[in-house]
């Protein structure tokens, strides 16, 4: 069975940066099981696995634009320290749900504690980066009505309700 929007399928898959480090991998656990199509995975790697079946071995490169796009400076911002209010110790690398420009719900990471400044990061950690995959393609099946439905799979190695 070929993978098309509407497969669930599963994967094992290591993801490097362009210095060779491994930044995840599902290596020595459970394949990663997402519905095809749904935006599930990234763009870039959703794309080269199409028309590819169980067996199938691929090395992936994504530009930043078809992954987690490109860094945006406009999404760094100063905040002051009583804009935590209730947060007693804040720290490099916390993240906080905070409103975005466009008014959604968007994750922002503190990069820097300057004094009463906190700076924080909007930008997902992987954004502006190539990602590269070594990804090997485990299984493919019909997806169910309900998980097409609900957007994601369900069950073993995928969403549990």
């Amino acid at each position: 069975m070929l993978i098309a929007p509407n497969k669930a399928v599963s994967i094992d898959y290591t993801l490097t940066n362009d210095a060779g480090e491994v930044i995840d991998s599902s290596a020595g656990g459970a394949p990663l099981v997402y519905l095809h199509g749904a935006g599930n995975i990234i763009g870039g790697l959703e794309k080269a696995l199409l028309g590819k079946q169980a067996g199938d071995e691929l090395d992936v490169s994504v530009e930043p634009e078809d992954a987690y796009g490109e860094y945006s400076a406009e999404l760094v911002a100063t905040l002051n320290r009583t804009m935590f209010e209730g947060v007693d110790e804040l720290e490099v690398g916390m993240q906080f749900h905070a409103s975005g420009p466009d008014g959604s719900m968007q994750i922002v990471t503190i990069r820097d504690l300057e004094g009463d400044d906190v700076i924080v990061d909007g930008n997902h950690p992987l954004a502006g980066q190539r990602l590269n995959f070594k990804v090997k393609v485990v299984e493919v099946r019909d997806a169910s009505e309900e998980e097409v439905a609900h957007g994601h799979v369900h069950g073993e190695g995928g969403h549990h309700h």
